[in-house]
């Protein structure tokens, strides 16, 4: 899931080492910054992948096939891994926009400490700081993290 800072966030995102279990940021910051304010939203993460859903579903049936997912994949680097199986929610090998746009962004869920759905330069600054001899504490994921 590729995404772009703005150029002060940008600045602490590549300067700032970032903690090896989180490879959320390998490929630089999230592209999906609408507004590039450098402030990673969920209603932003949700604009991206309905922009993203109806690229993928080619037949605009609503429903994402398993070789329309494919798309998904190439569409961003941010998406470049992601799983079919993820996303289709109740398992019935298909994904309808709600379950794709509705699910959580797996970089908010790690980076946003106040829960405020919202990741700042500052939050992800704080998680690549060590604390103490365990390293970052990590939040608590869905089950499907």
């Amino acid at each position: 899931m590729a995404l772009l800072l703005s150029g002060a966030s940008l600045a602490l995102a590549q300067s700032t080492p970032q903690p090896a279990q989180d490879g959320m940021l390998k490929n630089g910051p999230p592209t999906w910054d609408r507004n590039h304010d450098g402030v990673y939203t969920c209603d932003e993460w949700k604009s991206f992948l309905d922009r993203i859903f109806t690229l993928a579903d080619r037949n605009r049936d609503g429903i994402l096939s398993p070789s329309e997912f494919t798309t998904v994949q190439k569409a961003d680097a941010t998406l470049a891994d992601a799983d079919f199986g993820y996303f289709d929610e109740n398992q019935d090998g298909k994904i309808t926009r709600k379950e794709f746009v509705e699910k959580p962004s797996a970089f908010i869920l790690q980076f946003d400490r106040n829960g405020d759905c919202r990741v700042t330069a500052d939050e992800i600054k704080a998680a690549a700081t060590p604390k103490g001899p365990q390293g970052p504490a990590e939040r608590p994921r869905d089950r499907f993290h």
